[in-house]
């Protein structure tokens, strides 16, 4: 199976934005992917409050098409998705048939303060926070869906259960992000024994916003098979399923745990 990551700088266009994103999309097809992701509001990165979409929204049916023609899943990171009055920053996977097989609202909102050029960091301003677990039974595997700020947060992924893959869209900030992405990445890859595939923004955006890159695959013994640095562009990794089974049976970390999480 292989898995395809794009990394890019949101700009302040949403259509140029858009065009960025679809130029790596049909370059990755040259990889022949079972698996697409984007990062993390991989259209527009400030106000989503202002720029929400509904889920039958062109963009949203124009990648269902490329799904479709093409054959292959993808994972829209998110998008600030208008639901029932109330805005999500909505992960979204698409089925390589077309159809939305799942989605998820990031539970977590990032309201920190960063020692940065942005400073302070309030999601919930203009987002809602889901409530939902979500995990996706797919012919490539059992798919937990996380975003960004979620990967802190460890019982979210013990309530996950048994996943193959973990797919983590982010924008992580350039100053945490060097802290803390790959330690936390590969807790969450060793603790689960699973594949861990994370998009991330990078560089520095429009508004003065840093992001860390380092786009990554990992395997369940936490190991790094692919990583992009800041670069936009694709990474791409070739995993092996059948690797985590070895490792789950060596190691039944699942079976040993006596400490089990309410929501399991």
């Amino acid at each position: 199976m292989r898995l395809s990551l794009v990394q890019v700088t949101v700009g302040p266009h949403i259509d140029k934005n858009f065009q960025k994103v679809d130029k790596f999309i049909n370059q990755a097809l040259s990889f022949d992917p079972d698996l697409i992701l984007l990062p993390e509001c991989f259209l527009f990165l400030s106000n989503l409050k202002k720029t929400s979409f509904t889920m039958d929204h062109d963009y949203i049916l124009h990648y269902q098409n490329f799904t479709k023609i093409n054959k292959v899943n993808l994972l829209l990171g998110s998008l600030p998705i208008l639901d029932e009055g109330k805005v999500y920053n909505r992960s979204i996977l698409i089925n390589q048939d077309g159809s939305i097989s799942s989605y998820y609202d990031k539970i977590h909102m990032f309201d920190v303060s960063v020692n940065d050029n942005t400073g302070s960091y309030r999601e919930s301003a203009t987002t809602e926070a889901g409530d939902t677990v979500v995990t996706v039974e797919t012919p490539i595997g059992n798919i937990g869906l996380a975003v960004c700020y979620d990967v802190r947060f460890p019982g979210l992924f013990t309530a996950m259960g048994d996943i193959a893959i973990l797919v983590l869209p982010a924008a992580f900030t350039q100053r945490t992000g060097e802290a803390h992405w790959h330690a936390l990445l590969q807790a969450r890859a060793i603790e689960k024994q699973c594949f861990v595939v994370a998009a991330n923004q990078s560089g520095v955006h429009a508004n003065g916003r840093e992001t860390y890159g380092h786009s990554l695959v990992l395997s369940p013994w936490g190991e790094t098979l692919a990583e992009s640095k800041t670069d936009v562009g694709l990474v791409s990794a070739k995993v092996d399923i059948a690797e985590r089974e070895t490792i789950k049976q060596n190691m039944p970390v699942a079976e040993h745990n006596r400490f089990r999480s309410h929501l399991v």
